[in-house]
């Protein structure tokens, strides 16, 4: 039995939405200490019943990203929204998202143009003029 086109383009939504729920849930068991380390997205995949080429094509035709682009995004997202509680070193949130501090300040910047050190200075000091 064939697929028509728009089965197939409310499967590639499904697929791409599955994904990224997939995504927050696993990131907040690696920051709960749930599990110890990030998932490949070939285990992703295989999570979600499909194969690693048919997640990388379809969340590439829906979003026009590479999947690890919304893996990393939303690291950085998790990452940044500890730096800004509980006074948590950088060497402590990196610990938690299961990266080496020196590696963790290479990413981060990578994505965020400044080091976790300067942007968590940077906005804990912002947050303080606005809740005056």
């Amino acid at each position: 039995m064939e697929r028509t086109e728009q089965e197939l383009l409310k499967r590639s939504k499904e697929i791409t939405q599955n994904y990224l729920q997939f995504l927050d849930r696993h990131i907040s068991e690696v920051v709960s200490g749930k599990l110890l380390d990030f998932m490949e997205i070939n285990e992703i995949a295989a999570r979600l019943f499909v194969s690693h080429k048919h997640l990388t094509d379809t969340i590439q035709k829906e979003t026009g990203h590479h999947p690890c682009y919304f893996y990393d995004f939303k690291i950085i997202e998790q990452a940044k929204c500890m730096l800004l509680e509980n006074d948590r070193s950088v060497a402590e949130v990196a610990k938690k998202l299961t990266y080496d501090p020196s590696n963790f300040s290479k990413f981060f910047k990578k994505f965020v143009g400044q080091t976790p050190g300067l942007f968590q200075k940077e906005n804990k000091s912002s947050e303080k003029f606005t809740t005056k």
